[in-house]
C-alpha cells in the first residue's frame, strides 16, 4: 500500500477529529479593566488544546519563543530615533497594529510558559515589585537610574 504524502507546510494531523472549541466568554466590555490574567492564560490553555501543540510549549521553549518576539518587537523600532519612534506611535496606524500584534506575541508566550510552569503571575508580579521597590526606593531613585553594584 502507498503511503499517502502529507501536504507541504502541514503538521502531522491527530487521526480523530478535533473537539469542538471550548472558547472561554471574553468578558462582556472586553477591554484591559475587565479582561484578567486568567482568562487571558485559558485562552491560551484554549488555543494549545485546539491545536494539540501542548507537547511544544515546554518552558525551554517559550522562553525562547519569548525572546525572539521580543526581538521582532524591537526590530520595528530598528533605526529609527526616538523622536520618529514617538511619532509613529502616536500618529502611525499600521505601526501601532504592527507593535501591537508583536506585544501580543510576547505575552502570550509569557502566558503559556505561566501555563506550562504552573506560575501565578499576579502573586509572582506583586513578590518581583516588592523586590524593586526595595533595591530601588523612590527616596533614592526618583527622577533618575543608576545601577546599584553588586546586582
Amino acid at each position: 500500500m502507498a503511503k499517502k504524502k502529507r501536504p507541504a507546510g502541514k503538521a502531522t494531523m491527530k487521526t480523530s477529529a478535533p473537539a469542538a472549541p471550548t472558547q472561554v466568554s471574553p468578558p462582556t466590555q472586553l477591554h484591559d479593566e475587565t479582561a484578567t490574567i486568567g482568562w487571558l492564560r485559558q485562552m491560551m490553555r484554549e488555543f494549545l488544546e485546539e491545536r494539540n501543540w501542548h507537547k511544544y510549549h515546554l518552558p525551554r521553549n517559550l522562553a525562547a519563543s519569548i525572546s525572539v518576539e521580543a526581538g521582532e518587537l524591537l526590530e520595528l523600532f530598528q533605526w529609527i530615533t526616538p523622536e520618529e519612534a514617538r511619532e509613529r506611535c502616536a500618529a502611525d496606524a499600521a505601526f501601532r497594529k504592527a507593535v501591537g500584534e508583536e506585544l501580543c506575541d510576547v505575552l502570550m508566550y509569557c502566558m503559556s510558559l505561566a501555563n506550562a510552569m504552573d506560575l501565578d503571575v499576579a502573586r509572582t508580579v506583586a513578590a518581583k515589585m516588592q523586590k524593586n521597590r526595595e533595591k530601588y526606593p523612590a527616596e533614592k531613585f526618583f527622577g533618575h537610574y543608576e545601577r546599584p553594584l553588586g546586582s
